[in-house]
């Protein structure tokens, strides 16, 4: 299995297809050029972690092959950048941890999840410069929430204090956006459609980290299952959504994401393909930012399970910022 060192050295990939990059493979090398033939980027595919292509693609037996033999997944999107398929190399015939996965009834690893997600949360919060009364109290309530995890008796419960922290914790942290609440999915003003892009980006890296180890994707602990529903990935990406916050509302202070990145289609906000590149880029910057202490995170929580150790000697997130 792949080592921190080597991991250290691999790099997440996206060509734009919808903005005339063209794709080819020279010997072992990847080669990206723009439309105009120039040469954007070119690697080895040993170095290749993740492979995302956005916009329309001809499939060939050459992709397919060097996916396998280097050990990278490829990842096709739409030019809203959503996800319509997905194929590659990925770890297989784990039989010990998916018997493990299958016969996990405890809700104590579910509790570690959301702990760790309101601390992320909570860490987020505090490095706001100028903190209204409304975010200091919104600070000790989640520190009040997370002391009530331990005593949680019931995955109802326990979704129930994930989402009033949500609730705070969003209302605090976008407060001088004119936040209306976060909606998943329904793309009703721009900052929720651009929340959902960079966690769409965020939930491709963190599959890739789990396929390395040979996880049943499907089978979680906080998401129970649902049809086609990838349960553990939406359950280990949870402590690292706050990244992605971070930088939306880093982006918005800046002026990089505007309102009028997007387009209001049937009363939803869809992001405009010539802004792709820009979006794509500041959401791989956090993230890569912290590629390390993900990758660490996902090993971690690999060996402690197959390891059958009690969820409070599991290794929690902690972002440096």
């Amino acid at each position: 299995m792949m080592t921190l060192p080597e991991f250290e050295k691999k790099q997440v990939i996206f060509v734009l297809l919808s903005q005339g990059e063209k794709i080819s493979f020279n010997n072992d090398n990847l080669i990206v050029k723009d439309k105009n033939g120039k040469i954007k980027l070119q690697t080895t595919c040993y170095r290749i972690f993740m492979l995302c292509i956005v916009g329309s693609f001809t499939l060939t037996s050459g992709i397919i092959q060097r996916s396998h033999k280097f050990g990278f997944p490829i990842i096709l999107m739409t030019i809203t950048l959503r996800i319509y398929e997905k194929f590659g190399s990925k770890m297989e015939g784990n039989v010990l941890l998916r018997r493990r996965q299958y016969s996990y009834q405890s809700l104590d690893l579910a509790k570690f999840i959301v702990r760790n997600k309101i601390s992320s949360q909570l860490s987020l919060l505090k490095t706001l410069r100028h903190k209204t009364e409304q975010t200091k109290s919104t600070i000790q309530k989640l520190k009040d929430y997370i002391y009530g995890i331990s005593e949680t008796d019931s995955l109802s419960n326990l979704l129930g204090i994930e989402g009033n922290c949500a609730k705070l914790y969003f209302k605090s942290y976008f407060n001088s956006e004119n936040w209306q609440g976060r909606k998943p999915r329904i793309k009703c003003d721009y900052i929720n459609a651009t929340l959902d892009i960079g966690y769409t980006i965020l939930f491709n890296f963190i599959e890739a980290l789990l396929d390395i180890y040979g996880f049943d994707v499907y089978c979680g602990v906080l998401h129970k299952e649902f049809y086609m529903r990838k349960s553990l990935v939406c359950d280990l990406m949870e402590p690292f959504r706050p990244l992605i916050d971070y930088q939306v509302k880093k982006s918005i202070n800046l002026g990089e994401f505007k309102e009028k990145d997007f387009n209001l289609i049937n009363n939803k906000y869809l992001l405009k393909w010539e802004c792709n590149t820009k979006y794509i880029q500041r959401f791989l910057e956090i993230i890569l930012s912290e590629k390390c202490s993900m990758f660490s995170f996902i090993q971690s929580y690999y060996r402690s399970f197959m390891k059958g150790k009690d969820a409070s000697q599991f290794t929690e997130f902690r972002w440096r910022n």
